[in-house]
Order: C-alpha cells, then structure tokens, then sequence
C-alpha cells in the first residue's frame, strides 16, 4: 500500500506540468517534503468552481490546494478515522460507504515526484524502494477528497472546514509487483480531464482507474525512510541491497 511519498517539486512546476489555472497560496507554500507521511498536508489537484471576490461561485478551474492525508468520510462523528483511510481500493470504491460519495464527485490528484514501497526478503528484513518515472517526471496519483465539518467550531471559524484525501490503490503491475502487490494508481496524462471533471460520472471514472499506469523504475534506499522523522533529498540515494 502507498504509505510514504516525495513531494519536494515547486508550485509554478506543477502548475505547468498539470495545466493549473490557479495555485492556492497554502499549496504553493507547503514546505517540501522526501517522505510525506499519512495526516500530513499534501497539495491536491482538483477542478471545481472558482472562489470569487464576493464569495460567488464562477466557472469550474483546474486549480491545486492543500489536504490533510487520511480521508475523512463528511458523516464521520470525529477525524480520527482518517488515519487509518490514507489509502482506498479501486476495486471496491463503489461499494464502500467511505469512498462512493467521492468516487461521483470528488476526485482529484495527488502530484509526487515518487513513492516509496517495501520488499519482504529473505533475511527477515524489508527493503524499501523508492518507484518513480523513468524521466523523473511528476505521477498523478489518482485520489478521492471529502470535505468534513467539526460540529464543535462556530459558522464563522475558517478552521471549521477539514479536507482531507485518500490515494487510491490497485494490484502491482509488471516488476512492481516482486517488490509490493499493491501499487498506486498512476494516472496517465491522457485521463486526467476526465478523471478531473467534475461532469463524469462514477460509472465512467471507475475504468479510467483499469487503464495501463506509464512507466516507473525502482531503485532500493536506505532504511531511514522508514521513521517519519527523517527527511531530505538524501533519502532517494540508492543503498546497496543485502
């Protein structure tokens, strides 16, 4: 499962490589991270209405914003279920009352420069690896995001409103699957705007979830990825493998 990922790219990159029409300023501050973790903040692309000066509505934007890692279901009674919901089966959405709603109309991208899984060996030890693309070129992780609202802040509290995100996961295609059985989703550039609109149906995003990811390598890494309090550029050098 995608438990750890690379987000370190700056916001005007993103915003090229995923023709976004508007940046967040919470998105385009998030610190950069080589080992973002679940309930972290990550930046999250969407399209939806576009927030106007007098609070209006305008037209539907493909714009990038920021969400807690851990969806968190909107009839859920306290946040504390999303730590355990950083990931979402794509062979099940449709049926899990968590992910249905979402699955219709809230679907987004989670950009990564990579993520990092681990292979059970021999030795009794695990061997983490960080799966990236070939050119080092940003993944689209395909994800669901909710919107919940904390009963215990007034109307007016701006921290009233928690949006929070899940990756969704399928089986490991190729190679990938001698390291993990389960992979994300990495949606190929030519989905994206269906997967994105906000008019596509439920029916109609679930085979886009089916359709063959690009191309990712793996190289083996050190062990320190694996404590959250570990960060930098150095956790994607390659280690030597026992």
């Amino acid at each position: 499962m995608c438990g750890r990922f690379a987000s370190f790219r700056q916001a005007q990159d993103l915003a090229d490589a995923l023709a976004l029409a508007f940046v967040d300023d919470d998105a385009a501050e998030l610190a950069p991270s080589w080992n973002v973790a679940p309930t972290d903040p990550v930046r999250l692309v969407v399209e939806r209405p576009e927030r106007l000066a007098d609070k209006a509505q305008g037209a539907v934007v493909r714009q990038l914003r920021t969400a807690r890692w851990g969806l968190v279901p909107s009839w859920a009674k306290d946040p504390s279920i999303g730590v355990k919901m950083f990931n979402a089966r794509s062979e099940t959405l449709a049926e899990k009352p968590a992910f249905k709603r979402a699955l219709a109309a809230r679907r987004g991208i989670v950009p990564a420069e990579g993520y990092y899984e681990w292979q059970a060996r021999a030795t009794g030890r695990k061997q983490p690896f960080f799966i990236h693309a070939p050119d080092e070129g940003v993944l689209a992780l395909a994800a669901l995001y909710e919107f919940w609202k904390d009963p215990t802040k007034a109307e007016d509290d701006p921290e009233r409103w928690l949006v929070t995100t899940t990756i969704i996961t399928r089986d490991s295609m190729g190679p990938l699957a001698e390291i993990h059985d389960r992979q994300p989703v990495i949606l190929a550039r030519e989905t994206w705007d269906a997967w994105l609109d906000p008019a596509t149906s439920a029916a109609e995003a679930l085979p886009i979830l089916a359709t063959d990811p690009p191309e990712l390598t793996a190289r083996p890494v050190g062990a320190a990825v694996g404590r959250v309090s570990e960060n930098g550029p150095a956790l994607l050098e390659r280690a030597e493998v026992d």
